[in-house]
């Protein structure tokens, strides 16, 4: 019993301090380069698409890495440690070329913390019945704390650069705490290219996959240009990161209900919910609020992630063939945290030059409202599915 307490407390330390090096970080990164560095949106743009053009290519690589090693505490300690280090660099120079070479490296060590680390906490909650949830949620938590933390912090005589310090003293913690995180065996690995080609040819697969990229790629990519947006509102660094802290950690309570909502109204209908809210969120920042309604709709976004994480995950699950669970949920990850979040921040950038920082949430309200509009459509495939079941099952009867 001890040990087992002795292992949730370190992997829940991980999950703090991992997540507190990444909420320093990229949420203020762009307010960095924007007001430290001078860049322009366009090239804040390319330099916030590294994490997730990286993490599309690189993440399934790392997680085979760990396979073959059969050492994942090892390359835990490593990636983490190198993430840190690579975060450290963007305060030696100011060539824009370098800053995106940085945050490729960054981005590079970074992709493999959160599928590592999942997946030897996924395998430990499993083998002693403790929740995964109440090891996760110390993630959003430390996200939630850093990014305040760290703008109260960059209003002294620090100023923006503690985001590095931060970033790096936190992943360089969390890389020696890696080395005393219970030895989980990896589970057998599927081949990723196995069934693909079924899953795409199945209609309702596609067109989630298509709601995850117009739904969850806003969200994500709200996170580099949420401190912008607050900025140009006449926000201080520690209005950003008040208003972080609402908005992580409202989604923790939202996951602790889902379970019982999915099971009251069902998962497509929450995942329409869930897009329905992102979508007033967006709109709403578009009109240009006071701070005040800033900071009272940040908790939207607990509604709206809080609810559509568990959700999609699971109707992912539901519609895909067990014979190739694996490739399903690799396939949705990789459109949602990769192309969607790529996409969205790119794009974003490009229109923040162009126009303003309003323009880009209206840009994801576009985004958001087009997946509502599918997942009305997939709601209504879905019943008219089972409306055929019923009448086959009826003429079987007979």
């Amino acid at each position: 019993m001890g040990s087992i307490r002795s292992s949730l407390w370190t992997l829940k330390s991980f999950y703090l301090l991992s997540f507190f090096g990444v909420g320093s970080l990229l949420p203020l990164l762009s307010v960095y380069l924007s007001e430290v560095e001078g860049l322009n949106g366009y090239q804040i743009g390319i330099i916030m698409s590294m994490t997730p053009i990286v993490t599309i290519f690189f993440q399934p690589v790392w997680g085979i890495v760990s396979d073959v090693t059969k050492a994942p505490t090892l390359v835990l300690f490593w990636t983490s440690l190198l993430a840190g280090i690579a975060g450290l660099t963007f305060l030696w120079t100011h060539d824009y070329m370098l800053f995106v070479l940085i945050a490729f490296f960054v981005a590079l060590f970074q992709s493999a913390i959160v599928p590592i680390s999942d997946s030897i906490s996924i395998q430990f909650a499993h083998r002693t019945n403790v929740k995964y949830g109440s090891i996760r949620l110390y993630g959003s938590l430390g996200f939630g704390l850093a990014v305040f933390f760290m703008g109260r912090l960059a209003e002294t005589t620090i100023g923006l650069s503690v985001i590095f310090y931060a970033f790096f003293i936190s992943l360089a913690i969390s890389a020696v705490i890696a080395r005393f995180a219970p030895k989980e065996t990896s589970a057998k690995r599927g081949k990723i290219t196995a069934g693909m080609k079924e899953l795409l040819n199945q209609k309702k697969f596609s067109l989630f996959l298509l709601i995850t990229f117009l739904l969850f790629g806003p969200n994500l990519a709200n996170n580099f240009y949420f401190g912008l947006f607050v900025e140009d509102r006449g926000g201080t660094f520690t209005g950003i990161g008040i208003a972080f802290l609402i908005a992580v950690l409202s989604e923790i309570p939202f996951m602790k209900v889902s379970g019982s909502w999915i099971m009251r109204w069902g998962l497509l209908p929450i995942v329409l919910v869930s897009g329905f809210i992102s979508m007033i969120r967006w709109f709403l920042y578009f009109t240009e609020p006071s701070l005040t309604v800033i900071y009272l709709s940040a908790v939207l976004q607990g509604f709206s992630l809080g609810l559509f994480i568990p959700a999609g995950l699971q109707y992912i699950r539901e519609i895909t063939p067990a014979h190739i669970a694996t490739t399903g949920v690799t396939l949705y990850s990789a459109i949602g945290n990769g192309c969607g979040n790529w996409f969205s921040t790119f794009l974003a950038g490009i229109i923040f030059e162009q126009f303003h920082i309003y323009m880009v949430y209206f840009f994801f309200g576009i985004l958001t409202l087009v997946s509502v509009l599918l997942t009305v459509y997939l709601i209504r495939l879905e019943r008219q599915s089972q409306k055929r079941i019923s009448k086959v099952a009826l003429v079987s009867k007979k």
